[in-house]
């Protein structure tokens, strides 16, 4: 397709011929319609103008007869710029005015009519293509009857009202010439200037499918339609490329992090086989497999749910108290802080409304709680003796709810924080403890699926971890 073909295809161009013939017709209906009425205007005036000279000139005939009638009309005739006057006897014959000849029979017709003249002071040469003792003029005329048989022939050249007719007539159509001209010129500017944006946005894409997503579509800074679109799908690419890079990154840890674990299950089962006498030693080889299988699989699960969090596949959506939650939660990990001498308090009396899936911000809440317990010091090791604690709350503010657990643990450096949320990221004072550095990224995909996010503060000592929701309505009680 040549390039003049691909611009007169685009949709602006067709627009552009659409609005133009609408413009170019309502102009030409516009023009057609002021050109007439000032016809019939110019008509009316004359119309006026004749009746009350002949009304002035019947008065004279009546006062002073034919004689004063002549005198009158044969003045008037005479002035410059005057109009047309004629009066004749029954038969015809001229007695005074300014008109020698007329299209027969408009004498024998009083009333109103059109005709062609001439007039006393033309020469006789020049005629008209129909009648050649007429001169090529046009008038509106009124004949009107006199007592006595007389005929006065009253009128106006319409040379003027057909002038300016011609004139408003050829000024509309050199208008809506230029009109047409300088809108299919816009027309092709504009649908050459939107094409070539058209065509850049085109060939980013074109540079992104080829693998690069690092392209954005380019934004002009107009603010128009094109700048909106283009904002939002490079907003799209950015998330698109996060999530690719994300995929990536966890491509390569799970292929880095797993691959420890299931290398460590393969020695310890070969050297069972190789080296077990008893029952017992291969049961114990057996069940150190089956410890090492749960935590891949609690490792697995852990990427399924944060899979599945960011895909956006929220499950089924409730509302629900959240302040339950974090009860059933510091009920169900009370067991393992007091083992580790550790003292775990829940702070959640008043109802938090929530709507979402209560597996899932469960789960993401205990996650922070387990992290508060395996981070969290010993009595033994606690600082100015103090026994260390962490506190699970449930609060409302304002419109969000808010689940914090606060544990009096090393904490996070606050460089750190906007990193550890990433999967399988573990700082180096927590490589000697157990899990996956999948705990605070689950805890953060589960937010942003409701709408909220979770954010990491210090303690002073320690992490307090919150997860902002968005607050639900009343629930209903049962």
């Amino acid at each position: 397709m040549t390039a003049l073909g691909k611009l007169f295809r685009t949709t602006t161009f067709k627009l552009t011929l659409v609005y133009l013939t609408v413009f170019a017709l309502f102009a030409a209906f516009l023009l057609g319609y002021f050109a007439l009425n000032t016809r019939r205007l110019i008509t009316e005036q004359i119309t006026d103008t004749v009746n009350a000279e002949i009304t002035g000139l019947s008065e004279q005939y009546r006062l002073g007869g034919i004689r004063q009638l002549v005198i009158v009309v044969d003045a008037r005739a005479r002035r410059p710029g005057s109009s047309l006057y004629l009066v004749t006897t029954f038969s015809g014959e001229a007695l005074a005015g300014n008109v020698t000849a007329l299209q027969p029979g408009i004498l024998d017709n009083p009333g109103w009519t059109e005709t062609a003249y001439r007039r006393l002071d033309e020469a006789d040469n020049v005629g008209h293509p129909e009648h050649p003792n007429l001169h090529d003029h046009q008038a509106f005329v009124r004949v009107f009857q006199l007592p006595g048989g007389f005929r006065l022939l009253v009128g106006r050249d319409l040379d003027e009202r057909e002038r300016l007719y011609h004139i408003i007539v050829g000024a509309g159509r050199w208008s809506i010439a230029i009109v047409i001209v300088l809108g299919l010129a816009g027309g092709l500017f504009v649908t050459r200037r939107v094409l070539r944006r058209v065509d850049a946005m085109t060939e980013t894409t074109r540079t992104i499918m080829a693998g690069d997503l690092g392209g954005r579509l380019p934004v002009a800074g107009t603010g128009d339609e094109l700048d909106r679109l283009a904002e939002n799908l490079n907003v799209m690419l950015e998330r698109i490329e996060a999530l690719m890079h994300g995929l990536k990154e966890v491509s390569d840890n799970i292929a880095h992090d797993l691959k420890t674990p299931l290398t460590r299950l393969r020695n310890r089962t070969e050297e069972a086989l190789r080296s077990a006498k008893s029952e017992g030693e291969y049961r114990a080889a057996l069940e150190s497999t089956i410890e090492e299988s749960d935590g891949l699989i609690a490792t697995f699960n852990a990427l399924l749910m944060i899979a599945r969090a960011e895909s956006g596949q929220a499950g089924d959506m409730l509302a629900f108290d959240a302040a339950e939650i974090a009860n059933d939660i510091g009920e169900l990990y009370e067991p393992l802080a007091e083992e580790k001498g550790i003292a775990l308090k829940v702070e959640a009396g008043e109802s938090a409304p929530v709507n979402g899936n209560r597996e899932l911000i469960s789960q993401a809440l205990a996650n922070l709680v387990d992290n508060a317990i395996k981070y969290t010091e010993r009595p033994d090791k606690s600082v100015d003796g103090v026994t260390p604690e962490i506190v699970v709350r449930a609060l409302n503010d304002g419109n969000r709810v808010l689940l914090t657990v606060a544990d009096n643990g090393p904490g996070i450096p606050e460089a750190d924080r906007g990193r550890v949320v990433e999967r399988f990221v573990r700082l180096e004072q927590s490589r000697s403890k157990p899990g996956s550095g999948l705990g605070l990224s689950l805890a953060s995909a589960v937010a942003r699926l409701h709408g909220g996010e979770l954010t990491l503060e210090d303690n002073h000592p320690g992490l307090k971890s919150i997860i902002a929701l968005p607050r639900g309505g009343p629930l209903q009680s049962t």
